[in-house]
């Protein structure tokens, strides 16, 4: 497979390309709760549990920067700002999906009980 640059960054497959745009622990979670209705920074916080205020930031700001999640900012005290999915990011959902599904297929071979009571 022939390697390539994009933004000044070598790239080895389009696999590592796509992980760029969603990989990582939070990019699909994130993406994953956006799928179907927009969401307030707090509501995203309260909805994923562990992410830190500042994953969170940077999370949102990286999916924003790839056009995969809009941002908008309505005037206000305090500000109101609300997240959804773009059409590059809903492309994003049936592979999260995938992925989502040999995870549980992976788990419930181990014989991993989930979820844990």
């Amino acid at each position: 497979m022939p390697e390539f640059f994009h933004d000044s960054k070598l790239y080895y497959t389009p696999i590592e390309f796509a992980l760029r745009h969603i990989g990582g622990t939070w990019k699909m979670p994130i993406l994953w709760r956006l799928q179907n209705k927009t969401l307030r920074y707090g509501e995203l916080k309260k909805d994923i549990p562990h992410i830190t205020d500042k994953m969170l930031t940077t999370q949102l700001r990286e999916l924003e920067e790839l056009a995969l999640v809009t941002r908008t900012l309505y005037a206000g005290v305090p500000p109101k700002v609300e997240y959804t999915l773009t059409e590059k990011g809903m492309k994003a959902i049936p592979v999260i999906e995938t992925i989502m599904k040999y995870g549980f297929d992976l788990i419930q071979e181990a014989g991993i009980e989930y979820p844990p009571k």
